[in-house]
């Protein structure tokens, strides 16, 4: 992995940025006129730890994409976000959250969940998508009990069947919810002439509007197509995700801001 630390743009609205590489934290050059949230890039192995403090909105969604593509670039295997102290998070930010997903995808990198707070984990459960971000793979030194690197020692066998037994209900789940979710965005881009992603879009925020988890709400959109409308609170916020997703640039904009 490249040694060279990732020196923000203060004109880009970065906030504080920096990188910790076997030393002592060096803090870059802040923007003071800017507010916003904080953000540490430091490398863990083949990995990049990025740590985010503050709120996620629409504003920062910008800076959050700039750090993250920064960091997939520095990193050789992948990202762990570290939001842990993430005291806002919007559908916007979860939007740009899976981007980056899929773009380091594309590059044969991972987006990993290394901490969540109480915020970002509701969003994540309530939209459906918490097993798109599993945790992080162990590095080789915490997998050989490096003490520097919070290992301690061979895992416990059953620690780690205990886990596989999750990650397979996970992935149960998720090929169960899938179809109805997929229908849902079939029946949006029909009705509204929408793409796939802005479909896509307009679940997770309806989803958040409507404090609904995203599959429930992909099934009463398909219930509603065989004769059951959906409750007018429903329709209502469906409308209003419509005319907020349309306002928005294009995600593909957003990637080469």
């Amino acid at each position: 992995m490249s040694g060279s630390a990732y020196d923000a743009d203060p004109t880009a609205g970065d906030g504080c940025v920096r990188e910790e590489a076997g030393g002592p934290a060096h803090p870059a050059r802040p923007a003071p006129a800017v507010s916003g949230p904080q953000f540490t890039l430091r490398p863990d192995g083949d990995r990049v730890v990025v740590e985010v403090r503050g709120e996620l909105d629409l504003d920062s969604c910008e800076r959050l994409a700039h750090v993250l593509r920064a960091a997939l670039t520095e990193a050789a295997d992948g990202v762990d976000l570290d939001l842990g102290e993430v005291l806002f998070c919007d559908c916007s930010a979860l939007n740009t959250l899976l981007g980056v997903r899929e773009r380091g995808l594309k590059q044969g990198k991972t987006v990993a969940l290394r901490a969540a707070g109480p915020v970002v984990a509701r969003l994540l459960t309530l939209t459906g998508t918490d097993t798109l971000f599993p945790a992080p793979p162990p590095t080789r030194a915490r997998a050989l009990g490096d003490p520097d690197q919070g290992g301690t020692g061979p895992r416990d066998p059953d620690d780690v069947e205990q886990e596989l037994r999750i990650e397979v209900v996970q992935l149960r789940r998720a090929m169960e919810t899938r179809p109805v979710i997929d229908l849902a965005r079939g029946i949006l881009m029909a009705s509204f002439a929408l793409s796939a992603d802005d479909a896509w879009r307009v679940l997770v925020e309806a989803s958040q509007r409507t404090n609904t988890k995203l599959h429930h709400l992909a099934g009463e959109l398909v219930t509603a197509v065989q004769g059951s409308p959906p409750a007018d609170d429903v329709q209502e916020q469906l409308a209003a995700a419509v005319a907020k997703v349309r306002s928005l640039p294009p995600p593909d904009d957003q990637d080469r801001a």
